[in-house]
């Protein structure tokens, strides 16, 4: 498998967890955004969105964080990291969505904002409204729970982990949330969790 990222992207860094975490032999291809690289024809010919991640797997060649998760919990995780069950199936999904809406708009659109001083959507006050909604749905959850979909570690802890961790760096630390730090310190407890 040929695994294309940057070390800026939460998005990539979300499917480099899972590759090492399921010990996933793979290539790494650095995408360098300074050069533009990821906006290069050749780079387009993968994804369309010029954005990573991309894998390639044989004749596969998938874009978006979640499609990439998805395929590689599938091809290499069973049903551990994305169950088949519909309703297991349904509670990791919702939180693909959440890593895919809120997380997104919110804290990721609000750290690259301040970040990089490029604002793609919205003001800070706005992405942080939509990041404090992120937030406090997973801070609800892990009130009663260790994980965020089910009783073990799944690819919607992988999802939503990279910008919820970066938090502080949108402009929103993470001391009211202590359940979410120490979510956060349970991820990175896990075998082969890598560090960014």
């Amino acid at each position: 498998m040929k695994f294309y990222g940057a070390a800026v992207s939460g998005n990539a860094y979300k499917v480099g967890i899972l590759l090492e975490l399921l010990q996933v032999p793979h290539e790494t291809v650095l995408i360098d955004f300074s050069k533009r690289e990821h906006k290069s024809p050749e780079f387009l010919q993968l994804n369309p969105r010029g954005e990573v991640p991309v894998i390639e797997d044989e004749n596969v060649v998938l874009w978006d964080s979640g499609a990439c998760l998805a395929y590689i919990a599938r091809k290499h995780g069973g049903d551990k990291w994305l169950p088949a069950d519909p309703a297991g199936l349904a509670a990791v999904m919702q939180w693909l969505s959440l890593a895919a809406s809120e997380i997104q708009f919110g804290l990721q659109y609000a750290r690259r904002g301040l970040m990089q001083k490029r604002w793609t959507a919205g003001t800070l006050e706005q992405g942080h409204a939509i990041s404090r909604i992120a937030l406090d749905a997973i801070d609800q959850r892990l009130q009663h729970n260790d994980w965020l979909a089910l009783g073990r570690p799944t690819i919607a802890d992988v999802a939503c982990f990279p910008y919820v961790e970066t938090a502080p760096e949108s402009g929103l630390p993470l001391e009211p949330f202590p359940r979410i730090a120490e979510w956060l310190a349970r991820c990175r407890a896990l075998p082969r969790w890598p560090k960014r």
